[in-house]
């Protein structure tokens, strides 16, 4: 009998006689699509096949959109126009190029994700394949507790007043012309911006 792992099967069923090698030799593209499931494992040749031919980069723009990192290829765009997206700790371009072992930073949704590309896709996949082309070190998001939730009000209770609108934004940190802690009163003017008495 042959020695635990001496054998592998491939996916037709061939055995493989290659168990005597180290398991660093093997490529770690068939290390993976061994241990998938058939069906995720035939989109990500597919999603491979209609990556790009010969070359060895896709854009970045492009790739944060087909890992589902962002909804939109035009919110990608926008994401590194605005300074959002990090290759490698610099902030690039929608056409930069990322390839195989690059850190991607994005900052979207008031939430920091950090991946290392593992594999390049020009075609968005779902979400099983997506996982499967990058390495996911983000820091966990933060607990919904900590969240502040935004200002709830009864069903039913109307429209706020101007009394409730100053303490939603007092609760949510916002200062502006109209609230508690902004400017005073023009001079000149009465409330609501009408003209006051004259000054004798």
């Amino acid at each position: 009998m042959a020695s635990e792992g001496a054998r592998y099967e491939g996916t037709d069923g061939t055995t493989d006689g290659t168990a005597d090698a180290a398991p660093e030799s093997r490529s770690s593209d068939t290390k993976d699509t061994k241990t998938l499931d058939p069906k995720v494992a035939a989109a990500i040749a597919a999603a491979e096949a209609a990556g790009p031919q010969g070359a060895s980069t896709v854009r970045v723009d492009s790739w944060i959109w087909s890992v589902r990192l962002v909804k939109t290829r035009s919110m990608g765009a926008t994401a590194c126009r605005g300074g959002h997206v990090r290759v490698n700790g610099e902030r690039v371009k929608p056409a930069h190029g990322v390839r195989v072992g690059d850190e991607v930073r994005l900052r979207h949704e008031g939430r920091e994700r950090v991946v290392v590309v593992t594999r390049l896709i020009r075609k968005r996949v779902g979400p099983p394949v997506a996982t499967q082309c990058y390495i996911d070190n983000s820091p966990p998001p933060p607990p919904r507790e900590a969240v502040a939730p935004a200002g709830i009000r009864d069903r039913g209770a109307g429209r706020p007043t101007k009394r409730d609108r100053r303490e939603m934004e007092r609760l949510r940190g916002v200062t502006g012309p109209g609230s508690v802690s902004g400017p005073g009163p023009v001079p000149g003017k009465g409330v609501g911006g009408a003209p006051g008495k004259p000054r004798p």
